[in-house]
């Protein structure tokens, strides 16, 4: 039928050598099943961890779940290429779990006796399939969902959502991943819970989102939390922008606020997760913005940027984000109203460069054409083909003072004194001529204006 990775069959082969049924269960053998590639191997066995543990000495058993790490390690000839594991495989006792008064973990868990018990405890039909290199067990026809692509819960999808309210996210994020459609049943029931998520942690929540956002789909995924009323409970911030037009006389735009943003995530060019939802609320402030000229109709937001800095951070910091991913979507939405305007000077070009540092300058573009494309206009410009052209040629110029060909030690012999301020106060006075073209940033010519500012008053020593 299907060919295992040899990884993933010696684990199987070294518990059926040892006297226990042992399966591959879960995502890898969905993936197997539709030729994508497999990432981690999840295993399902009657072996008990302590029997798994005697099985694989270098394997970790730290959990109430039932769940054994083992450590992979790329080989060749039989011998380890690394000391470093390349993947942790994890392999569960067969269990069944009742009680879920968290809406997260089982309350109690019983070891299994059969692979049919604990493939009914599972979520998905696609993910209740499990598979040994020689004989497939499907008992909920996962197979004929994943030829239809249809998400379904095993069972009744109330009983699965009120054990496990993650559940809820992570049925959409597989639709966004795989591109398949949610049963009816199933959505509505995931309509019915989506309360629930106000129970799960940000970090999971933060997760499963960044997941999505990674996804092929990931628009359409967005699409669906919406549709489900998932995005009200996570992103309540980003579900107020529907409700917002913006089609005015003089403006660009053909969508409400939310249709815009959810295009700008379509189209961005980028596969950073972080990006993408800095793309996704980039206009998050307008409705707290929003104002119709009664006379002009025209629609106006603004200041939406500055709003939209403390609703990202609130965000962020709600899905427990870390620091640095926090500063990128900060600095994205507060400068993302950015103009290209052909007349803008070099210092204008390097002051924004400053405020969105260098770091960050291929993700603000990226931004930018997502939301161009997401609002309808072309991917591009000549205005802002320009732009990038002349961004490129200003980073070739001295950025900061300490881009000088000179140093503070140069200031000091030159003046003959010791470290203080008048040395920033000097180099600070290079760097403005440099920028403004009127010094050229070699060694020679400075040292010669820095003779030539050392006659003069303000520059002396007092």
């Amino acid at each position: 039928m299907f060919t295992l990775p040899p990884s993933a069959q010696s684990i199987i082969d070294a518990l059926r050598k040892a006297g226990f049924e042992c399966y591959g269960v879960g995502g890898s053998v969905r993936d197997l099943l539709m030729s994508r590639p497999t990432k981690g191997w999840d295993f399902t066995t009657n072996a008990t961890p302590e029997q798994i543990l005697a099985i694989f000495p270098d394997s970790f058993y730290d959990n109430q779940f039932g769940t054994v790490g083992v450590k992979i390690y790329e080989t060749e000839n039989g011998k380890r290429e690394t000391e470093s594991p390349s993947d942790i495989y994890e392999i569960t006792t067969y269990r069944s779990e009742t009680g879920y008064t968290d809406k997260r973990h089982p309350d109690k868990i019983t070891w299994g006796k059969t692979i049919e018990e604990d493939l009914s405890r599972r979520d998905f039909t696609i993910n209740a399939i499990a598979y040994d290199g020689k004989t497939l067990i499907d008992p909920y026809d996962g197979q004929t969902d994943i030829e239809n692509k249809i998400i379904r819960t095993v069972g009744g999808p109330n009983e699965r959502f009120n054990e496990d309210a993650l559940r809820i996210m992570r049925g959409v994020r597989i639709a966004s991943q795989l591109g398949f459609l949610i049963d009816p049943s199933t959505a509505n029931a995931i309509t019915s819970h989506a309360k629930n998520l106000l129970q799960i942690s940000g970090e999971r929540i933060r997760d499963e989102l960044l997941k999505i956002l990674s996804s092929v789909f990931a628009a359409d995924g967005i699409l669906l939390l919406k549709n489900t009323g998932i995005l009200a409970v996570i992103l309540p911030e980003l579900e107020r922008t529907f409700s917002v037009g913006q089609k005015s006389p003089k403006r660009h735009h053909i969508y409400d606020v939310g249709t815009h943003l959810v295009e700008s995530l379509r189209h961005a060019p980028t596969l950073d997760p972080i990006v993408r939802l800095a793309t996704l609320i980039h206009d998050i402030g307008k409705p707290a913005t929003y104002h119709k000229d009664e006379k002009t109709e025209l629609i106006t937001f603004y200041n939406h940027e500055v709003v939209g800095v403390r609703l990202a951070r609130d965000i962020a910091n709600r899905l427990r984000l870390s620091k640095k991913q926090t500063d990128k979507i900060v600095t994205l939405v507060r400068w993302h109203q950015f103009s290209v305007d052909e007349r803008q000077t070099d210092s204008a070009l390097r002051r924004f460069i400053r405020r969105v540092t260098k770091e960050y300058l291929a993700d603000m573009l990226a931004l930018r054409i997502g939301d161009r494309l997401g609002g309808g206009a072309l991917e591009t410009s000549w205005r802002l083909e320009l732009f990038k052209k002349r961004l490129e040629e200003v980073q070739k110029q001295p950025f900061t003072v300490t881009d000088l060909k000179i140093d503070g030690h140069d200031v000091m012999k030159e003046f003959d004194i010791k470290p203080g301020p008048i040395i920033g106060k000097v180099l600070n006075q290079l760097f403005a001529e440099v920028e403004e073209n009127k010094l050229v940033n070699e060694r020679e010519t400075l040292l010669t204006r820095l003779q030539e500012l050392q006659k003069l008053e303000e520059f002396k020593r007092i």
